[in-house]
């Protein structure tokens, strides 16, 4: 790892011809040893963290490949921190093997009629869901937190805000679409059970369904599932609704492009409310059009002849899968967290916390020590006495990042993310820290590289925060990871779990 130095001007004579400013350490430790004109010891510097809500999040992916990694659905409410009611905002894409009249009905006679049957509609939302042992086809839910054995509340409906990818002011700019944006919903809900009760279940991996005539008789028992039996969720939709919206229109100029259906239905908004249940994300940036959360349409077509002899019947399947154009929304209570030496962490729209390292004359004063700076590490502890600590809903990961300007801190330009860590650290299977090495940073503010001296920013960490290369110094204000952590701020009281920053140094005998 490359080290950057504080020299004054007589050790600049001492070593000069020997090395250079921005030698490697590794180099420099080896004549400091031979030649014993250093000694390395470490400080603790006492830093101030402050807990800061967050307002709102870009929630459109249109400046990272044009879709979120995730979207999230679903209610966490844990008393410690703000509730979260996570719903999703999406356009529909075309069924592009739509085709209302098939051709083995065209050839039937004009003394023939054709009814159409809806035998069931759904929504269905696949699970992101890991099989427990390959031999068997038992899974285990991925990417959900919260209580899965209580419901929150689910409802569908259309939208009639348009989305527009580009900015309808200046159209030679991409639009922006935040957590908190609001959209006109067209009334009547499109489930057929308003309210429908939504819990996750590992168990559902198959939904058996009947085929009917147009006289209501059963004539086949059909199946749906996913492929290798991945569990999904099914929400019964509203039959004649769906009959109405898509099947009498599938012959219209509303499903001919994908631009038309986008104008016909400009919409479809997931909503998930209440007080209680579990917060589930899943993925729309597959190519598997079958993982993808969708409408689900199965319907027959009898074919009578004299109004009531029944000459064939046709089964027909369409699907509506969410396209990849599509934005969150986070409803979260704003909280007022105490003084009281926790600093609180919550992912999607929740809290971060601003950490102020030195203030100037701090700063000043460190320059002056003339310190070689080998190692700087920013550590934060895991506050675990929280009543219901729940290691599931923990962040495997934290980011720091610079306030005011949201840009990335040198080292994780110049060392990489796995140097720059922020991993959290477990102790006898507890959560107990994490812990940033930002050895590039503090070296450039002790020796005057850089004049700027922001306070920095702590999140819980979201995949879009690494920077697409080593020239990428913007952080972008997305996240789609919910989880919640409780730390320890920087107080006296904390002891030696206060937030801290440390610093091992060199300095010449």
């Amino acid at each position: 790892m490359t080290k950057k130095f504080v020299y004054i001007s007589v050790f600049v004579l001492i070593v000069s011809g020997i090395i250079s400013c921005e030698k490697d350490f590794k180099d420099i430790a080896t004549n400091v040893v031979s030649n014993t004109k250093f000694e390395t010891k470490d400080t603790i510097i006492e830093i101030e963290v402050t807990n800061k809500q967050i307002q709102n999040i870009r929630t459109d992916g249109l400046s990272i490949g044009g879709s979120l990694g995730q979207y999230l659905l679903g209610v966490y409410n844990n008393p410690n921190y703000e509730k979260i009611e996570a719903s999703v905002v999406s356009q529909l894409a075309i069924d592009t093997n739509l085709s209302e009249k098939d051709d083995k009905e065209r050839t039937y006679g004009a003394d023939t009629t054709v009814v159409t049957t809806i035998d069931t509609v759904f929504f269905k939302i696949p699970y992101q869901a890991t099989l427990k042992e390959e031999t068997t086809s038992d899974y285990t839910l991925d990417s959900i937190i919260g209580d899965k054995t209580k419901a929150f509340l689910f409802n569908l409906y259309r939208t009639d805000t348009y989305m527009n990818r580009l900015d309808p002011v200046d159209p030679s700019k991409t639009n922006k679409f935040y957590s908190d944006d609001t959209y006109q919903i067209l009334p009547g809900e499109l489930n057929a059970q308003v309210d429908y009760p939504f819990k996750p279940n590992e168990k559902d991996t198959i939904f058996v369904f009947k085929r009917r005539f147009s006289n209501g008789h059963v004539y086949k028992v059909d199946t749906f599932k996913l492929a290798a039996n991945n569990p999904f969720a099914r929400i019964p939709l509203d039959k004649n609704k769906i009959k109405q919206l898509f099947v009498d229109q599938f012959e219209s100029q509303y499903f001919k492009t994908q631009d038309d259906l986008n104008e016909y239905i400009k919409g479809l908004y997931l909503e998930a409310k209440g007080n209680e249940g579990s917060l589930m994300s899943f993925n729309l940036t597959t190519n598997n059009l079958e993982l993808k959360p969708s409408i689900e349409i199965r319907y027959t077509k009898t074919v009578l002849k004299g109004g009531s002899q029944v000459v064939d019947t046709i089964a027909k399947s369409s699907s509506f899968p969410l396209s990849n154009f599509s934005n969150s929304l986070y409803k979260m209570n704003e909280k007022a967290f105490p003084n009281n030496g926790n600093i609180i962490l919550q992912g999607a729209a929740g809290n971060m916390a601003i950490v102020k390292l030195f203030d100037a004359n701090n700063l000043n004063a460190l320059k002056n020590k003339e310190w070689l700076v080998n190692d700087a590490k920013l550590t934060f502890y895991v506050n675990q006495n929280i009543v219901g600590f729940d290691t599931i809903s923990t962040p495997y990961k934290l980011f720091v990042y610079k306030e005011g300007s949201s840009s990335q801190i040198k080292d994780i330009l110049s060392e990489g993310i796995t140097a720059f860590n922020g991993r959290l650290v477990k102790k006898d299977k507890k959560p107990d820290y994490y812990s940033f090495t930002i050895t590039d940073y503090i070296s450039d503010l002790f020796s005057g590289k850089i004049k700027y001296n922001p306070n920095l920013r702590l999140k819980v960490f979201n995949s879009s925060d690494v920077p697409p290369n080593a020239t990428d110094t913007i952080v972008r204000q997305y996240s789609w990871n919910p989880k919640v952590v409780t730390l320890l701020n920087h107080f006296q009281a904390n002891g030696t779990r206060r937030a801290q920053l440390k610093i091992s140094y060199s300095v010449k005998k």
